[in-house]
């Protein structure tokens, strides 16, 4: 990676070294002390607001990184691979499991930060089963872009069936940090209609509840043959278009359909943090909630059901592409519109 960032050779400082065991040891004796010394209560109050989260554990991870494993990770933050998105690839060639213990640790903890509580530990069994032998430290890659706690930087973790962001809200107006991607192959590559334990098909049974609350008329208009496939980055670009895009534009439902196709939305930002899926909420009300279209393919199903296993919701300003044919893939890209500062 000819981009990555380089010590600056003119200076003999080396980073200054801090683990996540050094770093939560300290943070624990500053706690006990101060209520040892009965100078303020141990609230849990005041735990929570020391507690690490992912962003700021992507300084303690950045920090703790030497100069090799800098040069192998660590890039400018306008280099174009950082908004990169794709089912299946790595975003550099160093895996969790080549950092020290206290980094691998800090890593699965960044990860599972950028997650619910509800979804934390089903999203990372995903990706360890999705992983084979390698698991989660051995199919794991990541890349910082900028340098954190300079205002303006990303964190990106990438696998098979996995494209995470961490920027600590740098990227102003980009729910997630950018596009990012998930999915699953819980019954081999091959899943049956029903998806039987896939940690993501719960989302196309509820986007089927709003088929089914469809009438023939409706059904004709958002019931498509092909879907528009995956090109990597080009499957989540963002048109910009209020009209015209694929399906049934919800300015055509009824008031119940369109309720009900506010909770698909909910449904799908479910497995993320609070604070990422209320920005990406406020990013789609923004664009207008009569702007989405949805769309379903009966060309590319699995059974013959009438559950539909690819479908999407388009709007201008953002793209939610499940593709549950012959596994579940799952892309999303959601934006501020463009026309709102």
């Amino acid at each position: 990676m000819s981009d990555a960032m380089n010590i600056d050779p003119d200076s003999n400082r080396r980073p200054q070294i801090v683990t996540r065991r050094s770093f939560i040891q300290t943070a624990g004796l500053a706690v006990g002390a101060i209520g040892a010394g009965g100078i303020i209560p141990c609230s849990a109050a005041n735990l929570a607001k020391a507690k690490p989260t992912s962003d700021t554990l992507v300084k303690t991870l950045y920090d703790s990184l030497n100069e090799e494993q800098r040069n192998k990770i660590c890039f400018a933050y306008n280099n174009k691979l950082r908004l990169e998105v794709d089912n299946n690839w790595h975003i550099t060639k160093t895996m969790v499991k080549d950092f020290t213990k206290d980094q691998q640790a800090m890593i699965k903890d960044i990860f599972m930060g950028l997650h619910s509580e509800e979804y934390a530990d089903k999203v990372y069994n995903q990706v360890v089963s999705d992983s084979g032998r390698d698991g989660f430290d051995g199919g794991s890659s990541i890349a910082i872009f900028g340098e954190p706690g300079s205002g303006q930087f990303e964190f990106v973790l990438t696998g098979r069936h996995c494209t995470r962001r961490c920027d600590g809200d740098s990227m102003k107006g980009a729910a997630f940090g950018g596009p990012i991607f998930y999915g699953h192959a819980a019954g081999g590559f091959r899943e049956g209609p029903k998806h039987e334990g896939n940690a993501y098909w719960y989302q196309a049974m509820k986007a089927n509840e709003v088929y089914q609350m469809l009438d023939g008329k409706q059904r004709e208009v958002a019931l498509l043959n092909k879907s528009r496939g995956e090109n990597g980055l080009k499957t989540v670009a963002l048109t910009g278009k209020k009209e015209g895009l694929a399906g049934i534009r919800a300015s055509d439902l009824t008031h119940d359909q369109k309720n009900h196709l506010r909770k698909v939305l909910g449904d799908i930002l479910a497995p993320f943090r609070k604070v990422d899926a209320e920005e990406a909420m406020k990013h789609v009300e923004a664009g207008g909630i009569d702007n989405l279209h949805l769309s379903f393919y009966k060309g590319e199903n699995i059974g013959d059901d009438n559950v539909w296993d690819v479908w999407q919701i388009e709007g201008p300003n953002m793209v939610s592409y499940f593709r549950g044919k012959p596994h579940v893939h799952a892309w999303l890209h959601i934006r501020q519109p463009e026309n709102r500062k």
